[in-house]
């Protein structure tokens, strides 16, 4: 089985083919809302959005090599909304003087006839998962503080149980590719949630 998702990113509209800048942490859920505190006082002036969103990760298994992956995600407060279909690649770790994971994002957005028509394809789930947090952000920077939950009964995503007693943080930017000096920003800014949170690159490959 795959390893749980590195990256949540709530449902949006539109249509992205960039590079996601990204640092990682987590926060116990005794010390959630001063994290949200000291966010609402570090963010843009505008109350963070609330997402609540079901997840199912599908993989296509070739003849030889690892399987190729999509991410078909769901807003399950606003189920008017579209489908998305998401494509995450290798992560770029390696480069010291990057402060942030670098990796190749693609987003696009899909009729809610999306998980029919992978099954069609020839893909399986994998897994499942639902995700409820906030959004923040601060000009092109974002900050996601989300808490994943089991889903008990698949395709049940009322009957559910936390995955932890802690919430996953994520700092991301989208950008083209070659604009590592967003990393920079995203270092200074993850310097003031200390010691709430620490925020790092974290490499999905030594979590599997």
């Amino acid at each position: 089985m795959e390893a749980p998702p590195v990256a949540v990113m709530p449902v949006t509209g539109g249509s992205i083919h960039m590079m996601e800048y990204l640092l990682q942490g987590s926060v116990l859920d005794q010390a959630l809302e001063s994290l949200l505190h000291r966010l609402r006082g570090l963010c843009d002036n505008m109350e963070p959005e609330s997402f609540v969103d079901h997840e199912m990760v599908f993989l296509l298994k070739g003849q030889q090599g690892s399987p190729f992956i999509l991410r078909a995600r769901h807003s399950l407060d606003r189920p008017v909304a579209p489908w998305h279909l998401r494509y995450l690649g290798q992560p770029e770790v390696g480069d010291k003087s990057r402060h942030a994971l670098v990796r190749n994002c693609v987003d696009v957005s899909a009729s809610h006839s999306l998980h029919d028509f992978l099954l069609e394809m020839g893909f399986r789930m994998d897994h499942e998962f639902v995700a409820k947090g906030h959004i923040f952000r601060k000009g092109a920077l974002k900050v996601v503080v989300f808490k994943l939950f089991r889903i008990l009964l698949p395709g049940n995503t009322e009957n559910t149980e936390p995955l932890s007693l802690s919430n996953l943080v994520e700092l991301s930017v989208l950008a083209p590719a070659g604009q590592d000096t967003v990393s920079d920003d995203m270092r200074n800014f993850a310097e003031q949630l200390k010691p709430l949170v620490h925020l790092d690159k974290i490499d999905p490959k030594r979590l599997m």
